[in-house]
């Protein structure tokens, strides 16, 4: 099956196209540290099928992470991956960026791992994974104030944040994974029939409603009654 992997939960905008019987990825297109997710999405999924010699009628599913991530980016990935699946009448697939993050990890090597992405603010979306299963998170914090209970062999975050760890994490082996389309792939359940997309947002979105402005005394009041 062709399917069509997004991820736009970290400032890397990613797509791909995988065959998921092989887990092969067989073209992809990463454009990283992007502020452009919504100019930038369309153009680079045409170019991936282009590249690849593929049409939109040729993909038969959808993958696209839900996040954690930050409110704007998150949306366009998943309201793309939204409007392509009902186009084209194929189903959308949701499944957690870390969760593909950690997929790039060698658990044999490394038992226990740390995943971390870039949650602005000063903080972290984070979850860690044991043998390749999530035992905590996902959430959002300082990154100096991770506790965590038990060891970490790895951890997998942005090499600017590396410094901003608490002293026994910062010693620890560090990587700089992303949310690769064959992970993304690796982690959807295609035996099952696939429900609404669910972000995850962990916390309200940057922009704030204005507070409303006091009335000015010139305007009269009117009486409706």
């Amino acid at each position: 099956m062709l399917v069509l992997a997004l991820d736009t939960s970290t400032p890397d905008l990613i797509v791909g196209l995988v065959d998921s019987t092989t887990n092969e990825t067989i073209s992809s297109r990463i454009i990283e540290d992007t502020r452009a997710h919504n100019e930038q999405l369309t153009p680079t999924v045409q170019e991936t099928l282009r590249q690849a010699g593929r049409s939109f009628s040729d993909v038969e599913a959808i993958v696209v992470g839900c996040g954690p991530g930050p409110f704007t980016g998150l949306r366009v990935g998943m309201v793309s991956a939204a409007a392509f699946g009902d186009a084209l009448g194929i189903p959308v697939y949701g499944v957690g960026s870390l969760d593909a993050i950690a997929q790039g990890i060698n658990f044999q090597k490394y038992p226990r791992a740390l995943v971390a992405t870039d949650a602005r603010r000063r903080e972290v979306y984070w979850a860690t994974y044991t043998d390749g299963v999530k035992d905590a998170g996902p959430d959002v914090i300082a990154p100096a104030a991770l506790e965590l209970t038990g060891e970490i062999d790895v951890v997998s975050i942005p090499a600017h944040l590396v410094e901003k760890l608490p002293e026994k994490l910062a010693a620890v082996e560090h990587v700089s994974l992303k949310p690769l389309p064959e992970h993304l792939v690796a982690v959807a359940d295609f035996s099952i029939t696939p429900g609404p997309l669910v972000p995850l947002y962990l916390r309200r979105p940057d922009a704030k409603e204005p507070k409303p402005k006091p009335k000015s005394a010139a305007i009269p009041e009117v009486d409706l009654s």
